[in-house]
C-alpha cells in the first residue's frame, strides 16, 4: 500500500508541478504540502568529465540491455523489425521528491525506479527512430520549482550542467554524423531548451538535428525560439525544427498558467509577459490545422501501476488555440492524474504516443531524403 501510494503521489505531484510555474498555479495547496527543501543549498561538486563513459550513468545508451525502459511497447504498437538510424537524446522529467536536498544524489535507487517508470511511457515513442540515450543526472527536486528563492534556480542550473556533460559525451559517440533527435518532458524539456541555445544555435550541429521535441515546457515565440537556432515545425515535412505543446481539455482554465509563464524570463533574458507561446499539433505535425480524433493513431492508456498499457485509437482530437495551448476536447478517461483547469501535463506524451512515434519516423525519412 505504501509503495502504491508513493507512485500515485509522485505521478500526481512530480509530473505536473515540474512544469516550472507551480508556485503561482497551486500556491495554497503546495504551501501546505511544503515541498521546498529546508536544507541549506550546497553547490554540487562537478562530475568528472569522462563520467558518462560509464554505461551505469545511462538508463539507456551505450550498452543494450534487456530491461531498457525506453524499449517499452504498449499493446497494439507496431513491432520494429530493425532499429532506426537516428541517435535519440532523451532527458527525463522530475522524479526526485525530497525536502532534504535540492538535488538528487547519484545512486538514489528509489528515484531511479520512478524514473524508469516515466521513461517507459515518455521516451518509448521515439525508440523506433533509433537508439535512445537517456542519461542519469542530479536532477533538481520538485521543491525547486515551488519557490522564488535563488536556491531553486541554482538547483536547476546544477542539474543542467550534468545534462550538458552527458550530451557532450553522447556527441562523442556519434562521430559518424548520425542524424540526431532531441526529446524531453517537463524538467527535461527545460534543460533541452538551454542545451539548444548553447550547443546547437549557430553551430554545425544544427544541420544534424532531425527534430527537437520540447514537450510540457512553454516556449516563447519571441524570447525563446530565436535563441534555440531552430524554427518551429509548421508542417509534417519540416526537419531541423521544434515540436512543443501543453495539453488541456475543454473548457480549459489556464489563466494562472499564463500569469506564471509571464513571470519567467526567456532565453534572451527578457520578460516573457504577453509574448505568444509556441504550439505544434502532434496530430498534424503543423501549427494551424485542427485535427479530429480520427487523426489520433493511438493514445497510451496505462494500467493502474503504470507497468503496462495499451494503445487506444481515435481517443482525443487536438488543436492549438490562440494562446498557444493544445486543446484536446472533452476530458478523456485516460487516468487519475488530471489537474485543475483540465491540465493534462502528466499525459502530454501518452495522449499522442502513436502519432509521436510516426512523427519522428516521418521527419527522419524526410531528413534522410534531403
Amino acid at each position: 500500500m505504501v509503495r502504491k501510494f508513493l507512485y500515485f503521489f509522485t505521478a500526481l505531484v512530480v509530473l505536473v508541478i515540474a512544469g516550472g510555474f507551480a508556485l503561482n498555479i497551486y500556491q495554497d495547496e503546495l504551501t501546505e504540502i511544503a515541498f521546498v527543501p529546508t536544507a541549506e543549498y550546497k553547490p554540487q561538486e562537478a562530475l568528472k568529465t569522462n563520467i558518462y563513459d560509464d554505461p551505469a550513468m545511462w538508463f539507456s545508451g551505450p550498452v543494450k540491455s534487456a530491461d531498457n525502459p525506453t524499449r517499452f511497447k504498449p499493446t497494439g504498437a507496431p513491432v520494429d523489425e530493425t532499429d532506426g538510424p537516428a541517435a535519440v537524446f532523451f532527458v527525463h522529467p522530475t522524479s526526485f521528491i525530497s525536502r532534504d536536498s535540492w538535488n538528487m544524489q547519484l545512486g538514489d535507487l528509489e528515484t531511479d525506479t520512478r524514473t524508469r517508470i516515466f521513461l517507459r511511457g515518455l521516451a518509448s515513442p521515439f525508440a523506433s527512430a533509433g537508439q535512445i540515450w537517456a542519461p542519469k543526472y542530479r536532477q533538481a527536486t520538485v521543491g525547486a520549482f515551488l519557490t522564488e528563492k535563488p536556491e531553486g534556480k541554482e538547483a536547476l542550473d546544477g542539474a543542467y550542467r550534468d545534462v550538458l556533460l552527458a550530451f557532450d559525451s553522447f556527441l562523442e559517440s556519434q562521430q559518424d554524423d548520425r542524424p540526431i533527435i532531441l526529446a524531453g518532458h517537463s524538467q527535461g524539456a527545460r534543460h533541452l531548451l538551454y542545451l539548444l541555445q548553447q550547443r546547437v544555435a549557430g553551430k554545425p550541429l544544427a544541420k544534424r538535428i532531425v527534430a527537437a521535441y520540447i514537450i510540457g515546457w512553454p516556449i516563447s515565440v519571441e524570447h525563446d525560439l530565436p535563441q534555440t537556432g531552430l524554427p518551429l515545425c509548421t508542417q509534417p515535412n519540416d526537419t531541423g525544427c521544434i515540436i512543443t505543446y501543453q495539453s488541456f481539455s475543454e473548457p480549459a482554465d489556464y489563466g494562472r498558467v499564463l500569469k506564471a509563464y509571464g513571470v519567467l524570463t526567456g532565453l534572451d533574458g527578457q520578460s516573457r509577459a504577453d509574448s505568444q507561446i509556441a504550439c505544434t499539433n502532434p496530430l498534424t505535425g503543423g501549427i494551424n490545422e485542427p485535427a479530429g480524433m480520427e487523426a489520433n493513431l493511438g493514445t497510451l492508456k496505462p494500467n493502474e501501476d503504470m507497468t503496462a498499457g495499451e494503445l487506444v485509437e481515435k481517443a482525443v482530437p487536438a488543436r492549438c488555440d490562440e494562446n498557444g495551448f493544445l486543446l484536446i476536447g472533452d476530458p478523456p478517461k485516460i487516468g487519475n492524474y488530471v489537474f485543475p483547469g483540465g491540465n493534462y501535463h502528466v499525459y502530454d506524451i501518452p495522449l499522442f504516443w502513436a502519432n509521436l512515434r510516426f512523427d519522428s519516423l516521418w521527419r527522419l525519412r524526410e531528413y534522410l531524403k534531403k
